[in-house]
């Protein structure tokens, strides 16, 4: 998983928590665990703990009591909470996510995934701000989109996966159908959509391949997609979720407990896209790199000594990544020709889109990029870059009337904050293992 957080499981029973500690952990996620409200709290206190896990049973207003609790105690830090059970509806709003059973672990850690990354988003946000007010710039606020969420649904109208659609409109969803791929690719390319629903029906491949496409795209990269399995299918939850799932829901899942996943997976990406939209928005402040729109070298270094300050206070860790253009012949070609020139407005644009919205880019030599990734450790940063890059090395850049296009690929640096380090001898580190590569 791209965050290895300390995640608390509270459950009364015993063997329920124990049941997902030991999933969860074989996730590379680390769990405590606590019987109650008391226990938690102290758990809270001597651990690093980056979200919680309430297993609500039939004891929904004393989960909600306690997830108020260690929303408070956590304070200014922000505690994602996913409560798994069916909580009374005025407890809901105690908790970022409610999920029901059955639920695979694989499934909670993709969610905890999510809230653990919108919260340090919204951390970069106010973080953000503080580097832009000192050079007289005020970033404006996340403003979520208004309006039903929307959903696309691939696939034939069989009656199970027509069930769930009118489930998804009964929650107030807006949905439209699709029935092949290359119709759900044209309505992907021509409307905005929050959520897409994939049936297995008779064919898992086909689905697969359109979340696999997905991923290759840089505007449809971070849309969630859930597999609504047939009675038959055999999709292995590991293969879907490498392949570029969200979520998927067994065959013996109701439709409304289906509906509301989907829903929660819309919202969470409305909730990510508004966080994505306020960071963008600094590139029309006159203080970012003109070509790329992303940081420029002094920007990122100043940004980059609150990352670390904040890294520390919050104990978590931050990695920082260097991306530089390999010397391959393309690019010599390219670079004689001039067109790589012309190429990096579009591969700064394509760098912004394809980083995570807590993710800071920036341009710091005239072919040599850099990304600051909080909460990442050096394995998570290493993988966020190099799917970065074999985005970007699937994409063919112009050339010029009667020339070939060319590609781009990078030599790629990842290093992560040491205790007593500074943040800009962590980023000396990371270019000088890009250099490596280069030479190499």
């Amino acid at each position: 998983m791209s965050v290895n957080a300390r995640v608390l499981i509270v459950a009364a029973d015993d063997r329920l928590a124990a049941a997902w500690a030991e999933g969860l952990d074989q996730l590379g996620w680390r769990t405590v665990t606590a019987r109650d409200e008391e226990s938690a709290a102290a758990a809270l206190a001597d651990f690093g703990i980056e979200a919680a896990i309430l297993i609500v049973g039939d004891r929904a207003e004393e989960a909600a009591r306690i997830a108020a609790r260690l929303r408070s105690e956590y304070a200014p830090r922000r505690l994602p909470i996913l409560a798994l059970g069916d909580p009374a509806a005025q407890a809901i709003g105690e908790f970022e996510l409610t999920l029901a059973p059955p639920l695979h672990p694989a499934q909670a850690a993709l969610r905890l995934e999510k809230l653990v990354r919108a919260a340090v988003a919204e951390e970069e946000v106010e973080l953000r701000g503080q580097t832009f007010d000192e050079r007289g710039h005020r970033l404006d606020p996340p403003r979520a989109e208004g309006g039903p969420v929307s959903v696309l649904t691939v696939g034939e109208p069989a009656p199970k996966f027509l069930a769930l659609a009118h489930a998804l409109s009964a929650q107030g969803a807006q949905v439209t159908a699709a029935f092949t791929a290359y119709t759900a690719f044209d309505y992907l390319h021509e409307r905005a959509f929050d959520a897409v629903v994939l049936w297995a029906g008779q064919n898992d491949a086909e689905a697969l391949s359109i979340a696999s496409g997905m991923r290759r795209n840089t505007r449809l990269y971070h849309v969630p997609t859930l597999l609504y399995l047939r009675a038959t299918s055999e999709v292995e939850a590991a293969e879907g979720f490498q392949r570029g799932l969200s979520d998927i829901a067994a065959a013996d899942t109701p439709a409304a407990d289906t509906a509301q996943r989907v829903m929660a997976l819309g919202r969470a990406y409305r909730r990510e896209n508004a966080l994505r939209q306020s960071l963008e928005r600094a590139r029309s402040s006159g203080l970012m790199d003109a070509a790329t729109g992303l940081f420029t070298r002094d920007l990122f270094a100043a940004h980059l000594a609150r990352l670390g300050e904040a890294a520390r206070r919050r104990r978590r860790p931050l990695s920082l990544a260097v991306l530089r253009i390999s010397d391959r012949p393309d690019a010599a070609r390219a670079r004689a020709g001039g067109w790589l020139d012309r190429a990096i407005p579009q591969l700064g644009s394509m760098i912004g889109r394809l980083v995570r919205a807590e993710d800071t880019p920036a341009r710091l030599g005239h072919d040599v990029f850099a990304l600051a990734l909080p909460a990442s450790a050096a394995a998570a940063a290493r993988a966020a870059s190099q799917r970065i890059a074999a985005v970007i090395a699937c994409t063919a850049f112009q050339a010029g009337e009667g020339e070939p296009p060319f590609t781009l690929e990078f030599d790629i640096g990842v290093a992560e904050l040491e205790p007593g380090e500074t943040p800009a001898r962590t980023l000396e580190r990371a270019a000088a293992a890009a250099r490596t590569r280069q030479a190499g």
